[in-house]
């Protein structure tokens, strides 16, 4: 109960240091409300629209978006820090100065600067404009994109998971120093943390060495799950379903497996034994592109391929309520789009923590792989 009462007040504390929610008005139409955030939803264009805009990343954390008796489009969100390495050097500046645009046509002014947002980009400005100027494909002609080092909202997930975690490990941490059983939500984490030990790591690293990754495939098994439960959540998140992010993983795997390698692992990548020499130089090429890229490519692209494709699944099941509003009535598109969506999350639920499992899996298949020692006869 202790865990658990902190947890509540970690959780309040962050809530009130960062989730100051404020309305953002815009009397945008709604052709360009669509564009920029996910507007009003009603044809397939616009879920698809929708769909796509709900994939990326933002600079805000938008809570939820309605239209007020005014016809003006309001926006219930938090902003974010926004980070810009400009030609004057560091900028920063909040979110909201965009006034949730994404289309180029708010510029921010800092140092003499000019900002403007395009999907999702932030570009400067070239001196002397003062609005974007866009070639046949709506790419800025008059202006260049800067380094981007903002508090996303993903970047926000991360930090706030791993904040999570940390709070509740080392409370986990802390009973086992006072007692052999933990109480309250140490009881929860203490069976997960029994299973990535006992069934993850001892069996496919050996005995031997498995104490010495089980801290790493403890982190990563809980946060790739906790970041795909928080996905579910009317949040938003989308976290594991960003390239970048599931790529930066791969490669924490890619440096401890190589880095942690034996004489013995090298041996036989780059110099197999007990073959032809002439096959040898052949083998070792394979086997360094397994070492090097077909083995983090196989990690990255199998979490963010997969938990991509359920986003972009449940969210389709979702507008059947405004896609076949007119073939099956109110009543039976909301039905239909409830009842199948509902059985799609119960999937997803189980998709979130099998692409844990399976990214843990594999990279304590690839740890094993390399500190294996060979018996040579």
């Amino acid at each position: 109960m202790k865990i658990a009462q902190k947890t509540i007040k970690f959780l309040a504390i962050i809530a009130v240091s960062f989730f100051t929610i404020s309305g953002f008005a815009s009397s945008t139409d709604k052709k360009q409300d669509n564009q920029n955030d996910g507007g009003r939803v009603n044809t397939k264009e616009e879920v698809k629209e929708y769909i796509q805009h709900h994939l990326k990343d933002s600079h805000d954390f938008n809570l939820w978006s309605y239209t007020n008796d005014a016809g003006e489009r309001v926006h219930v969100s938090f902003p974010l820090p926004v980070i810009l390495w400009s030609s004057k050097g560091l900028i920063t500046f909040m979110s909201s100065e965009f006034h949730h645009n994404d289309d180029g046509h708010v510029i921010v002014e800092k140092n003499g600067l000019k900002f403007a947002k395009i999907h999702s980009k932030i570009y400067e400005l070239d001196n002397g404009a003062t609005t974007v100027s866009f070639d046949e494909t709506h790419h800025a002609t008059n202006g260049h994109k800067v380094i981007d080092l903002s508090i996303t909202k993903s970047v926000f997930g991360i930090l706030m998971i791993g904040l999570l975690m940390l709070f509740w490990f080392s409370g986990l941490a802390k009973q086992y120093k006072t007692r052999k059983v933990p109480i309250g939500f140490g009881r929860i984490l203490e069976p997960l943390v029994l299973y990535v030990r006992d069934e993850i790591a001892r069996p496919n690293i050996g005995d031997k060495h498995y104490r010495r990754f089980t801290g790493y495939l403890l982190t990563v098994f809980f946060f790739i799950w906790v970041l795909n439960l928080f996905g579910l959540t009317p949040l938003g998140f989308n976290v594991t379903g960003q390239i970048a992010v599931t790529a930066c993983l791969a490669i924490f795997t890619l440096f401890v497996y190589t880095f942690s390698a034996n004489k013995d692992y090298w041996g036989h990548v780059l110099w197999m034994p007990g073959i032809p020499v002439f096959v040898k130089p052949i083998l070792a090429i394979i086997e360094i592109a397994g070492h090097f890229l077909i083995k983090p490519f196989s990690l990255l692209v199998r979490l963010f391929a997969n938990i991509t494709a359920g986003h972009v699944v449940l969210m389709s099941l979702i507008a059947i309520m405004f896609t076949l509003k007119k073939e099956l009535g109110v009543v039976g598109a909301t039905g239909l789009s409830f009842a199948l969506s509902f059985l799609i999350i119960l999937i997803e639920v189980l998709v979130a923590f099998l692409q844990a499992y399976i990214f843990t899996m594999l990279s304590a298949l690839f740890i094993g792989m390399a500190v294996e020692e060979h018996e040579h006869h």
